[in-house]
């Protein structure tokens, strides 16, 4: 069987060859009528175009990259989730790259990137080494920095203050009660948001003449296991804590297993805060602190801008989109283990 070529979708559309090409690519001279009227004829005649081809003409394709440090729980899937239904029907393809946390390999994900020719770029933090900041500023592309706003962006950027949340939460576990609190994390040196936080609990706690009694942090990938084992080192110290601020809510959940393989009660003898504000909280024995984040809204407030400045020319005016993560204490009644 015939490969169909754009010929066939022009005749199919009753279009010039050249107004499908235009309509295929979303050119802004041609009319939403037409351009839908084009994608159906292609989709009918099972047309797939070279994408490349096109941005060798109009100087860029129709993707948007994305770079995400990490899938290792539901953060950055729900975020991802949030720019792909903001992006379908617009024409605009979302592909993504992973770091683990790496700005080496964070650079090579955006080189590679940027070698397709994308329409925008949508990237993690506003953290990036300098060569790496070059790369993104010498694209010419719109830049969308996502998760974060303590910091300088590129060209626009969507997140919240994370230094303003952990300070958040610190205050609130103060009027608690608490007093004598421990810190778990994982790979602060890397997780720029998660070193923020903790920065930001700190400084709640001096303003009260406090400070972290014990602190572990871990060199692996946050998750309720490393959350477990560090817990378990934590509580081997000397000296009661009645508090224990975590990175994530991964971590929390396993000091919360942790916890309990030692009777300890949750939240009634230590109460433990994570951040994220992650569906499995609801589902564990006992109730934790915690803030939630806007994931979903990120991921479309994201799209939005990138399709804003695409459309605009660049002359998009909000350049910063501050959000709020929404603090819970889960004050509902505890299991005692």
């Amino acid at each position: 069987m015939r490969k169909p070529i754009l010929e066939d979708v022009a005749a199919a559309a009753g279009v010039s060859k050249m107004t499908a090409s235009r309509a295929l690519r979303g050119a802004g001279d041609v009319s939403k009528d037409t351009i839908s009227k084009v994608r159906q004829a292609a989709e009918r005649v099972g047309y797939v175009g070279n994408r490349l081809a096109l941005s060798l003409s109009s100087r860029r394709t129709n993707l948007i990259g994305v770079v995400v440090p990490s899938m290792s729980n539901i953060v950055f899937p729900e975020v991802l989730s949030g720019i792909s239904e903001t992006l379908e029907g617009t024409g605009m393809q979302a592909v993504f790259g992973l770091t683990d946390y790496d700005p080496g390999k964070e650079r090579e994900v955006i080189r590679n990137m940027l070698s397709w020719r994308p329409a925008a770029m949508i990237v993690t933090g506003l953290d990036q080494p300098e060569e790496t900041v070059k790369l993104l500023k010498q694209a010419e592309v719109p830049v969308i920095q996502i998760m974060d706003i303590d910091g300088t962006p590129i060209d626009y950027c969507v997140g919240l203050s994370h230094t303003a949340a952990g300070e958040e939460m610190g205050r609130a576990l103060l009027q608690e009660g608490r007093r004598k609190f421990g810190y778990v994390g994982s790979r602060l040196d890397r997780d720029q948001r998660a070193s923020r936080r903790k920065a930001g609990f700190e400084r709640a706690l001096a303003e009260a003449g406090l400070r972290f009694i014990s602190v572990r942090v871990g060199e692996q990938v946050s998750s309720a296991v490393l959350g477990k084992r560090l817990t378990i080192d934590l509580l081997a110290d000397p000296g009661e804590l009645d508090c224990i601020y975590y990175s994530n809510d991964d971590m929390a959940a396993g000091g919360l297993f942790a916890c309990i393989e030692r009777k300890i009660s949750v939240p009634e003898t230590i109460l433990l805060a994570g951040f994220n504000g992650l569906e499995l909280t609801d589902a564990l024995p006992a109730a934790i602190a915690t803030s939630y984040s806007p994931r979903r809204e990120i991921g479309r407030t994201a799209a939005n801008l990138a399709l804003r400045a695409l459309g605009d020319a660049g002359t998009t005016s909000e350049r910063i989109v501050a959000l709020s993560p929404k603090l819970s204490l889960r004050r509902q009644a505890a299991t005692e283990s």
